[in-house]
């Protein structure tokens, strides 16, 4: 059941006076149930029980953080369709997509129970002692990886599941040793209620200590700022709009003790179509592209918002096929009338720029809250000298640049913003002659796809979801698989400690039969 109130480690609370409700994008009206905005003193119980919860949440084995991990994905799975229902109700989206997030989300949680079991993943490091080294003796160092403490979470609009409360932020806090306290969403309030409940009854039926877990309610950026600021946090996840993100980072930055943001933000994910590939299949990429700039009414983070090609009549007759084939796409519902609003006003924004022009709009009658699609295209030299082409307009809308040549295209990547995803569409044999081409875009993406679509994210061990600012606030993490993990830890070396004090993972007698690397070599061995 929602209650609307705030879960303040494993106690309801709302003693706020404000409150807000969600809105259902398919009917346009505002969802039934009050939900109550955390105040400030909510907030502070929150990070106070966090910080107890540290001290002991730390120290809990992996096997027994794996069952925690196990335990939430089970508990959102009984859930069953009451979370389906509710997830429709605030999002607009249809129930394919809340099973397959779910299953996602589910499968994260898993993961992360698989890694902290196993346990290898700490990075320990042993160093052993040498007394008799010349000059000086050599001392005895072991180092690993240790939890930061508690861990803010600012739940994601687009993904109420797999970027949200129980998403891969929270996952890998968790797996890590860090309590959590989320910023639930208010677009998707109800369903952050339902997922905070499962972690809580996972909590308790595991043995967790209370304040491991609290999920705050805001309708606004105030709930938010606090935590933030609040000296007893220790890092932030999130992932939204350039604006919101790098306002979390200025805050934290400013900060008497200043802490990590790890901020997922803007991308316009640039597609690179090479001149064989736009000769010989451009009519098949066309069709594959329609679909991608389409899908989820264009609300995924690696939508194809930007094509970079070279100018001839292969590219002409690509930009007509596509043209003509995302308007016979029916439009979907967007994620709230603010997302739609935002969607048509950064929309006409950008077909009012100079230069740009637009070859395809969807301009039949649509429902209320449903994006019509638009595809435009502008000269390299215009694109070049106007930055305000290269912002992400969030929905379903890409923009096709059409080079002089291979210089500019290069020169074009070359300036891009950093982006998550980077895509070049190419026949065999063609992409060995544009090293420049992979080069320049390999330095501003944190993933690059050959002969596909961006759109999709591969939750595994491989996989980097991050990339040069703005696309992320640090490139040298991944926001999904496994490796997030190391997010939300830091180094940590013991000089000549006693055996018997050491944390398992460093003693001598190795008890978790874990990887380390002793004196450069990898061995699971006992020293």
């Amino acid at each position: 059941m929602i209650t609307g109130k705030n879960y303040i480690g494993n106690l309801l609370s709302s003693i706020g006076n404000k409150t807000f409700k969600t809105f259902n994008p398919q009917t346009n009206t505002e969802n039934s149930i009050l939900f109550s905005e955390a105040s400030d003193v909510e907030i502070q119980q929150a990070v106070e029980l966090a910080t107890e919860a540290f001290a002991v949440f730390k120290l809990v084995s992996g096997v027994k953080k794996s069952d925690f991990l196990n335990e939430i994905a089970n508990q959102i799975e009984a859930l069953g369709d009451v979370l389906i229902k509710t997830y429709c109700s605030e999002t607009g989206l249809p129930e394919d997509r809340v099973i397959g997030e779910r299953a996602r989300t589910v499968f994260q949680l898993r993961s992360f129970a698989n890694l902290v079991k196993e346990g290898s993943w700490v990075e320990a490091t042993i160093n052993k002692a040498d007394l008799n080294r010349q000059p000086i003796p050599k001392v005895d160092i072991r180092k690993m990886l240790i939890p930061i403490g508690p861990v803010v979470v600012f739940g994601a609009s687009n993904f109420p599941l797999a970027y949200s409360t129980a998403g891969g932020d929270t996952a890998a806090a968790f797996a890590a040793g860090c309590p959590v306290i989320v910023k639930s969403h208010p677009m998707h309030a109800g369903t952050g209620e339902l997922v905070a409940s499962a972690i809580i009854n996972a909590a308790e039926k595991t043995g967790m200590p209370n304040g491991v877990f609290s999920n705050l309610n805001s309708s606004g950026i105030e709930v938010g700022v606090t935590l933030v600021k609040h000296s007893q946090v220790k890092a932030v996840g999130f992932t939204g709009s350039v604006q919101g993100g790098r306002a979390l980072y200025n805050l934290a930055s400013q900060r008497e003790e200043p802490i990590p943001v790890f901020a997922e933000m803007g991308s316009v994910n640039p597609v690179i179509i090479l001149p064989e590939a736009t000769k010989s299949k451009g009519a098949d990429w066309a069709k594959t592209y329609a679909v991608s700039i389409t899908l989820g009414s264009g609300q995924f983070c690696t939508n194809p918002g930007l094509i970079l090609g070279i100018k001839g009549n292969e590219l002409t007759n690509f930009i007509t096929k596509l043209s003509a084939e995302i308007v016979t796409i029916e439009p979907t519902c967007m994620l709230h009338p603010n997302i739609i609003g935002a969607f048509e006003s950064n929309k006409s924004k950008m077909l009012a720029q100079k230069g740009l022009q637009s070859t395809a709009t969807f301009k039949k009658e649509v429902s209320k809250n449903y994006g019509r699609q638009a595809i435009t295209t502008v000269e390299g030299v215009t694109f070049l000298a106007n930055t305000n082409l290269h912002q992400e307009v969030f929905g379903p809308f890409s923009m096709i640049v059409q080079c002089e040549n291979t210089t500019q295209l290069e020169n074009i990547i070359s300036n891009l913003e950093g982006q998550l995803t980077g895509t070049i569409l190419a026949e065999n044999g063609e992409l060995e002659n544009y090293a420049n081409i992979v080069s320049a875009l390999q330095n501003r993406v944190g993933r690059i796809i050959f002969n596909g679509v961006p759109t999709g994210v591969e939750v595994c061990d491989a996989m980097v979801h991050g990339g040069p600012y703005p696309a992320s606030t640090d490139s040298r993490f991944t926001a999904v698989g496994i490796n997030s993990i190391k997010r939300w830890v830091r180094p940590f070396s013991y000089q000549s400690w006693p055996n018997e004090l050491l944390p398992n993972e460093l003693k001598n007698e190795n008890p978790l039969g874990i990887l380390r690397v002793v004196d450069g070599k990898r061995t699971t061995h006992k020293l």
